[in-house]
């Protein structure tokens, strides 16, 4: 199957991502399907970005480099697609890496699946930022009509695993990149797999084929952001789907817990502040119920912040130790 004549368009958006981007490139051009065209969109970068791709485009005639002024990532995606020809694109983020057979055993996924199969994901393995496995991300298993589930959380996780029939993604229009100007970029991907999952089937290849990389720098590090994100998304698709208005909520309210939890345990108490308040905004009872949840040296540890007027970088190591806020990587991971 490494062999096999099918094209595949790997579409990578750059934004100042020279300092991953040779190995990003590096893990898409191992592949062992090797029939691909790699597309780097350089989002504007003002980092060396463009010349870690153009030293790949001069070493390796599959891969070409598109320039474009910053208009972030849903476009510098729907611009990779546009100028996609394969008969599928694999989506990958500058910063993430893929296990050589990844494509090919996805295409096997394809191969014996029927044709209303559109799209087919990876379980992944979270990175640090040294490109080492932290840990395994979720075995999830949801296939064929995954709707519901999505209107839940973005099951796949990341944006770096799935492998999609080019049509499919057209159909839809593409990524949404009206979230930008709207103040809520963060779940392009979550929306593009609903959409997708609104007409066709996904299948899955269980095993952890992916290396998603997760930094405070990334996009989904913004907990505020993420949550004016998923609103949007969700005020866009609800009228298409009433009947799954209470999965929308419950998903919602998944992922803020998991973001002011994040952020608490980051020590970024004003971001715990307003998100706490977004939280009530939404739903009081909920914010309600997570607050009694949380173990009491929480609330010490912002009271001592309020007290002292410091923010996490004030809080001296001997205040810091013992507490525990749960295990961030497994939330983190999948609740985008």
């Amino acid at each position: 199957m490494g062999e096999s004549g099918i094209k595949v368009s790997v579409v990578i958006p750059a934004y100042n991502a020279g300092q991953t981007l040779d190995q990003t490139l590096a893990s898409a051009r191992g592949q062992t399907h090797r029939h691909l065209e790699i597309i780097v969109v350089d989002d504007g970068s003002t980092d060396d970005s463009a010349a870690v791709a153009a030293v790949h485009a001069a070493d390796d005639p599959r891969v070409s480099v598109i320039s474009q002024v910053n208009a972030g990532v849903a476009a510098a995606r729907n611009a990779g697609v546009a100028a996609a020809a394969g008969e599928f694109v694999a989506l990958l983020d500058a910063d993430d890496l893929w296990a050589p057979s990844k494509i090919e055993q996805q295409l096997a996924v394809f191969a014996r699946s029927d044709a209303r199969v559109a799209l087919v994901y990876t379980w992944f393995a979270l990175l640090d930022g040294r490109s080492r496995i932290i840990k395994l991300g979720p075995e999830i298993r949801h296939e064929g009509d995954v709707l519901d589930p999505l209107a839940y959380y973005n099951f796949i996780g990341n944006g770096s695993s799935p492998l999609v029939r080019r049509s499919a993604i057209e159909e839809v229009g593409g990524f949404d990149a009206t979230l930008r100007a709207r103040g809520g970029q963060g779940c392009e991907d979550w929306k593009l797999y609903f959409e997708i999952a609104e007409r066709h089937h996904f299948a899955l290849v269980p095993e952890a084929l992916t290396g998603y990389r997760h930094t405070r720098d990334n996009m989904s590090s913004d907990g505020l952001q993420m949550l004016r994100s998923r609103d949007l998304c969700i005020a866009d698709l609800l009228p298409r789907h009433p009947a799954l208005e209470h999965r929308f909520r419950e998903g919602r309210n998944r992922l803020s817990r998991a973001l002011f939890h994040r952020s608490l345990a980051r020590r970024r108490f004003g971001e715990v502040a307003s998100l706490a308040a977004a939280i009530g905004r939404y739903d009081p009872a909920f914010l309600v119920r997570m607050l009694r949840k949380l173990p009491a040296s929480a609330f010490m540890m912002m009271r001592a912040r309020h007290a002292s007027g410091r923010d996490s970088a004030g809080v001296p190591p001997s205040a810091r130790r013992g507490m525990n806020f749960g295990n961030i990587a497994a939330w983190e991971s999948d609740d985008r």
